[in-house]
């Protein structure tokens, strides 16, 4: 049985590698869910059945202000996971707790955008554009709720719980660290393509 630094038993650490490594492969199934979205709002995104158009609902203010929320929550994760290889818990739990907030303040933003648009009658059911919209913004964003809720579990496990922080909780922030800059990565695509090219 293997002992981690912190000196409890963990003989299944020793699969911890190739549990990022299959982390990895995940990823790159997800970004074949991506293309494939993007794709269809590539198809879609002039097809407006008589309806508004991109630069007739985006604001770009509101939503590049959504975009820092989300960009600034991959920095304070880059500082959480600092903390982590240092071995500083409280610093750790504080830089998750901000990245939590800023992540959750990304989503609300969206919610409120989405009810914005149906509430004006821009639902996904008016054009093949909103629909493909609404699928490709959408999906990003249930993404970004789950990993705001395995960041949760996280940090309760590691305060409510008192679990110690071993290589098998480092690892688990590492894996969720990778999901969420690939999160910013895919919103950069988005930004740029739905938002930017949308209002053109």
């Amino acid at each position: 049985m293997t002992v981690d630094h912190a000196g409890h038993g963990g003989t299944h650490d020793d699969h911890e590698p190739n549990t990022v490594f299959g982390f990895w492969l995940y990823l790159m199934t997800d970004c074949i869910l991506f293309a494939t979205i993007f794709a269809g709002f590539a198809v879609g995104r002039h097809q407006y059945a008589g309806n508004v158009t991109g630069k007739d609902i985006f604001d770009l203010k509101y939503v590049g202000a959504e975009t820092a929320l989300l960009l600034i929550s991959s920095v304070t994760y880059g500082f959480a996971m600092i903390n982590t290889y240092q071995q500083k818990m409280g610093g750790l739990l504080a830089w998750l707790g901000v990245t939590f907030l800023l992540g959750a303040g990304f989503v609300g933003m969206e919610i409120n955008e989405f009810h914005h648009l149906v509430a004006e009658g821009h639902g996904p059911d008016k054009s093949a554009f909103l629909s493909a919209f609404f699928t490709l913004v959408g999906t990003h964003g249930l993404h970004v709720t789950c990993g705001l809720v395995w960041m949760l579990v996280l940090m309760v496990q590691l305060t409510v719980l008192r679990k110690p922080l071993t290589q098998a909780y480092v690892h688990r922030l590492m894996c969720l660290s990778l999901f969420w800059h690939f999160l910013d990565i895919v919103w950069i695509c988005v930004f740029t393509l739905v938002y930017l090219m949308g209002v053109q």
